[in-house]
């Protein structure tokens, strides 16, 4: 992980707070547990068989399931552990929206190409995260149904 993405996530995309780095390595470490599933492997293993974009549809599939399992990490810290302060989840969520395709293509050039996402919108990723925080279960978090 490239921990200048940290400082830039607060400085360039306005998402501030111990929480809302805590979502970003919550979400990449969702990224490894999908690894350690054979999750990726099975989606990468279609990428030269599909159009981009469809495969960008799987790719958008993959990072909301790694969004929904940082809010699950987020459930059981904080019934393990009742970690959570008050505004956590509000800078998840300012987080997972900066980093949201839609407002990303926004800001760097002027307009949305939804077919050319790769991670999701941002009204995405936070429904998903919030749906890994609310349920906490690796059975509510299929997002290739």
């Amino acid at each position: 992980m490239d921990l200048n993405f940290l400082r830039d996530l607060r400085r360039d995309y306005g998402a501030a707070g111990d929480f809302a780095m805590a979502y970003v390595i919550a979400h990449e470490v969702g990224h490894h547990i999908q690894h350690l599933n054979g999750i990726t492997e099975k989606v990468y293993a279609k990428k030269n068989k599909l159009s981009k974009k469809e495969f960008n549809k799987l790719s958008v599939k993959l990072e909301l399931q790694a969004d929904y399992l940082a809010g699950m990490w987020a459930h059981h810290a904080q019934k393990m552990k009742n970690i959570l302060e008050e505004g956590d989840i509000q800078e998840a969520i300012e987080a997972a929206s900066a980093v949201g395709d839609d407002r990303l293509q926004k800001k760097a050039q002027g307009y949305v190409v939804p077919d050319a996402f790769t991670h999701g919108s941002s009204k995405q990723r936070i429904a998903w995260f919030l749906k890994g925080f609310k349920q906490g279960t690796f059975a509510a978090g299929n997002t290739f149904k």
